[in-house]
């Protein structure tokens, strides 16, 4: 028996935001052998249930990089940011007034003006709003409220709710140079991992909640030594799974950097990488 975690967008998903049918069989005919098939996404748990239903499959997930851990729709283990981190992580990501989501055991929460900061930073760094125009990413567009989520005037509407858990924060930073600025401004706080998740955006959550903290649970909830763990990746968030797994993989697709962090390079995600993976390393074949 074997593990194998996928990840999600630009990996088990297509240019066009969709699961190939090859990518499909495979991971239906690895299950049906008796392996465990996971998918950690730095999406939402209902996001990733909803891509996965188009195809049919049903598997454990671990949502928002890891931090939300699910077996058989039942949440096994959680990770959150200490309130104290909290403050800080707001304050910096206000003073640069960027777009950011908080993702929380409540649901996900916004700036108030969340669409006015987006907006204004599609004009300042001059991207077309059709670079958002895919069904993941186009959600990006719309505000806060549209989509079902709260907004806040003031952070410590959420900070100061005890029954509120922070898991992590998706912050959009469409330039480079302030990309790299504000992350290495985050990593200066005791606790936080700070991965990119897209070109375009990054994720902060707790130092232990990520994808190979996720990984490792799964292997643990399963009874299957590392040893004989498969993760697939093509982002910076992929990185902490493909060090824990017993082989790291990275779709052809995946940036240069990335792929020195991998065992192995398959295909991209537009030529069935995850089916090429899985027949080689799980069904042994050529």
């Amino acid at each position: 028996m074997k593990l194998i975690a996928l990840d999600l967008d630009g990996t088990t998903l297509n240019s066009s935001k969709e699961i190939n049918q090859e990518n499909v069989k495979m991971i239906k005919r690895a299950q049906a052998s008796g392996n465990i098939v996971v998918i950690l996404s730095g999406r939402s748990k209902d996001s990733i249930e909803k891509e996965l239903a188009k195809v049919d499959i049903n598997c454990p997930i671990g949502a928002n990089n890891g931090t939300s851990i699910y077996v058989e729709n039942k949440l096994i283990k959680q990770i959150s940011l200490p309130r104290r981190q909290n403050k800080k992580i707001i304050s910096l990501l206000d003073q640069e007034n960027l777009p950011y989501k908080v993702t929380t055991n409540k649901g996900s929460f916004a700036p108030a003006n969340w669409s006015k900061r987006f907006n204004d930073f599609i004009e300042s760094a001059k991207v077309p709003k059709s670079h958002f125009e895919n069904e993941h990413f186009s959600a990006l567009t719309q505000s806060p409220e549209k989509l079902g989520q709260k907004v806040f005037e003031n952070p410590d509407e959420i900070l100061t709710d005890k029954e509120i858990m922070v898991q992590k924060y998706f912050v959009i930073a469409l330039n480079p140079e302030q990309k790299e600025k504000i992350q290495n401004d985050l990593k200066k706080i005791t606790g936080l991992k700070v991965l990119s998740s897209t070109p375009f955006s990054f994720d902060v959550s707790n130092i232990n909640g990520h994808k190979g903290t996720a990984l490792k649970v799964f292997a643990e909830h399963f009874n299957i030594p590392l040893e004989h763990t498969i993760a697939v990746g093509d982002e910076g968030n992929d990185i902490p799974m493909l060090d824990a797994a017993g082989l790291g993989v990275t779709v052809e697709n995946a940036d240069n950097e990335l792929k020195k962090f991998s065992d192995f390079i398959t295909l991209s995600n537009d030529e069935n990488g995850v089916a090429h993976v899985i027949a080689k390393y799980v069904l042994n074949r050529s």
